[in-house]
């Protein structure tokens, strides 16, 4: 039976890398083709952000600790604060109605209870200062040792839609397995049961969580494709600000047009055993999906490209009578 189980495990494991590897490829395959146009735009601004990020980088020379600071965490808790700043404001006051009309699960949170929502913001707070911030200090020291990190040159955008396909396929791997561990009933019960106190997450609660969650399946898994690639702090900035931005969204409770969907986490949040990704693909290859995919709610995840909420346009179906 062990040898089975540990079989299927190798077998879950290669079809895994497999799936990945070939989704890699071909999404590489397309930013190639999609990337020359595009780069044709960048180039007409590239001497812009070239020139502006040289008078930075000479503001702070042979200071590069305050450069890694300001790009690792003052801008991404910029984008994270501001961003989630106005989710609140809708949380609390319920306007303006052009955000709250696209809540996601009816009723809840309407309004949000203001001593849960302070809990949040201090544990939020707590995360960023007492835990992220510390661990700035090795990731300072493994990229000093790459030597990259600081080049006077920018990326080139082919090389940084590269770096932010690698960091997010990094990111899928560990968040997924990561976060399935601490579903165990043990680490459940002692860890991860504080982010599920929300059943109906809003922006602030994705690093509302326990400390050893906030260490391994949330900022980890950000971390480590930089580390990998001795990325450049610029790309570093714009993933972990993108990663903030796009977590917040996938628990703010709205389904915004023109954002990405935030159903698939809204509804682990909901049914706790579904829906455990970042993607969606490695949920597909355990079939960690099958009972979300029986919803509305799997109706509903996509780009909304119109201004109809989607709770109007694919409603729930009425409750049969008892």
């Amino acid at each position: 039976v062990a040898c089975s189980q540990e079989e299927k495990l190798w077998d879950a494991v290669k079809i895994t890398a497999c799936v990945l590897g070939t989704g890699l490829l071909i999404f590489t395959a397309l930013v190639n083709s999609l990337s020359w146009y595009v780069q044709t735009i960048w180039n007409a601004s590239g001497h812009f952000w070239q020139t502006a990020w040289l008078k930075f980088y000479y503001q702070f020379e042979g200071k590069e600790w305050t450069i890694f600071l300001l790009g690792t965490a003052l801008v991404p808790s910029l984008a994270f604060w501001c961003f989630n700043g106005i989710l609140m404001v809708a949380d609390v006051t319920g306007k303006p109605t052009f955000i709250t009309r696209y809540r996601i699960q009816l009723g809840k949170n309407d309004p949000v209870d203001t001593k849960k929502l302070r809990q949040a913001i201090y544990t939020a707070l707590g995360n960023l200062f007492f835990i992220s911030l510390p661990m700035l200090v090795p990731m300072f020291y493994i990229m000093k040792w790459w030597g990259n990190t600081f080049n006077k040159e920018l990326p080139t955008f082919q090389w940084f839609l590269v770096d932010l396909s690698i960091f997010t396929l990094i990111e899928e791997i560990l968040f997924y397995y990561t976060h399935r561990l601490v579903h165990l009933p043990l680490l459940y019960k002692h860890i991860h049961k504080k982010h599920h106190e929300w059943t109906a997450p809003i922006g602030v609660v994705s690093i509302y969580a326990h400390p050893v969650e906030h260490i391994f399946s949330n900022t980890l898994p950000v971390m480590t494709g930089p580390m990998i690639m001795g990325s450049h702090i610029v790309s570093i900035a714009a993933w972990f600000s993108l990663a903030l931005i796009v977590t917040s969204i996938s628990h703010c409770g709205y389904h915004l047009p023109f954002l990405p969907s935030p159903e698939f986490h809204d509804f682990h949040h909901l049914k706790f055993n579904q829906c455990y990704g970042v993607l969606g693909v490695l949920d597909y290859l355990h079939g960690t999906d099958t009972v979300f995919k029986q919803t509305k709610a799997y109706q509903r995840h996509r780009v909304l490209l119109s201004l109809t909420p989607l709770s109007e346009s694919i409603p729930e179906e009425p409750k049969r009578a008892e």
